[in-house]
Parts: C-alpha cells; sequence; structure tokens
C-alpha cells in the first residue's frame, strides 16, 4: 500500500498467513501401533541428533520421531564440524505467541497423523525435550492435558507465565524432569522449585538430578528408558 492509497499515511505492522514445513524422522520398530516418543532438540541442534539421543533413550518397542525446530540458523564456522553447520530453534522473542501456537498445532497434528497411520497407540504418547523445547512442551501437556502418557524435561526451564496463563490444566500425565548439578545455564537455584511447581498441575511428578553439566549423559538415558518403561 503506497500513500496514494492511504491518503492519511498512516503506518504500522501488518502480517500475511504463511505455510512452512516441519521436518521430522521416524523410527518404527513395529507393523502394529505401539508407544511413541516424540523428541524436541535443544537450540542450535538438529533432528538428527535428536533421534540419535531418544533411540537411546527409549524401550525396543517405541517409536520415535524426532522433529526439528523451525528456525534456522548458521553456527559459527569455528565450532567443530565443519565451515558450515546449520542449527534450529524453537522459539524468538519477536511475537513469542507466533512460536508457541505453531509448535502446539506441529504436535498435535503430529500425534493425529502418526495415531492415523497406526504408528502410534494414542494413549501411550510420550514427550521429550531438552534445554529450550522443555518450556514449550509443558506448555503443551498443560494446555492439552488429555493428549499424553508423559512428559521428560531435560536441562530446561518452566513456562514463564505458568503462574498466570489460565489455558493451563491438571493432568494425569506422568512428569519426570532432570537436571545437571554443574548447568551453566540452569543451575540447580534456578531449577529448585520445578518440581514442586509442576505438582501443582500434575499427580504424578518426579525430580532427579546428575552429576553434569547442560547435556544428556549416559545415566540420563538409562534412567529415562527405566522411567518409560514403568508406564507402558
Amino acid at each position: 500500500m503506497d500513500q496514494q492509497d492511504n491518503p492519511s499515511g498512516a503506518t504500522g505492522e501488518r502480517s500475511l498467513p504463511a505455510k512452512i514445513n516441519l521436518h521430522f524422522d521416524l523410527h518404527t520398530p513395529s507393523k502394529e501401533p505401539g508407544p511413541l516418543l516424540i523428541a524436541l532438540h535443544g537450540y542450535g541442534s538438529n533432528k538428527r541428533h535428536m533421534m540419535r539421543d531418544a533411540r537411546s533413550m527409549v524401550p525396543d518397542s517405541f517409536s520415535v520421531a524426532s522433529v526439528q525446530g523451525p528456525y534456522q540458523h548458521i553456527k559459527d564456522p569455528r565450532e567443530p564440524g565443519g565451515p558450515l553447520r546449520y542449527g534450529f530453534g524453537w522459539l524468538t522473542n519477536f511475537h513469542p505467541e507466533e512460536s508457541i501456537e505453531l509448535h502446539h498445532q506441529a504436535l498435535l497434528d503430529l500425534v493425529a497423523t502418526l495415531v492415523d497411520e497406526r504408528v502410534a497407540d494414542p494413549n501411550r504418547i510420550f514427550l521429550l525435550g531438552f534445554s529450550q523445547s522443555c518450556a514449550l512442551n509443558f506448555r503443551f501437556a498443560f494446555t492439552y492435558p488429555d493428549v499424553l502418557r508423559g512428559v521428560v524435561g531435560i536441562c530446561g526451564g518452566m513456562p514463564g507465565d505458568w503462574a498466570t496463563n489460565k489455558n493451563y490444566k491438571n493432568t494425569d500425565a506422568s512428569i519426570l524432569f532432570i537436571h545437571g548439578t554443574r548447568d551453566e545455564l540452569y543451575p540447580p537455584e534456578k531449577v529448585r522449585d520445578y518440581k514442586l511447581m509442576l505438582a501443582i498441575r500434575s499427580r504424578t511428578v518426579q525430580g532427579r538430578s546428575y552429576d553434569a553439566g547442560h547435556e544428556i549423559t549416559q545415566e540420563m538415558r538409562d534412567d529415562v528408558r527405566r522411567w518409560l518403561s514403568k508406564r507402558i
């Protein structure tokens, strides 16, 4: 629109709806519907790396869907891995409500698709997130309280609107929140109340700490596998 079409000369932000593709990798061990773990990576990672970690954490009967974040960026070429390394993220601070809506709709569509394709048993859907995707996953779990059987959060945070968002509801989904005592992004003093906060809206919450930094260790993988095994 130019000034001829807009005599007042007013300016302001506008938007257009757009469609994007969210890419995911899928591992299916069986032709029958079974338990499904949806795994979301942290900032700067990708679906391939998260699939590797997720498959090391699930019992053999689980299908795994590793979803890639929508926001692509080129990582510092000085980092290991070659001159061009691409990373992906889930959230920006520019209209974050749009990123949250995109995340929610992507998970709803993914669950519906894999249930329709007889990959996933709708009563055994689990969601796992590392770092940046943790708070987003908790937002989803408590906004749609009947979708998930369980949620695993690793080295991440809580929704900033936990105490004020009226869309959050109580859920029967089990929650496992784990963190490293040497995590520089989410140190113990930052996460010490997370278990109590989650217990406000979930009846089954476990919190565990590990001698680890901002990472997924083998001890964490083993404990997540045992936790999942008890819930299928």
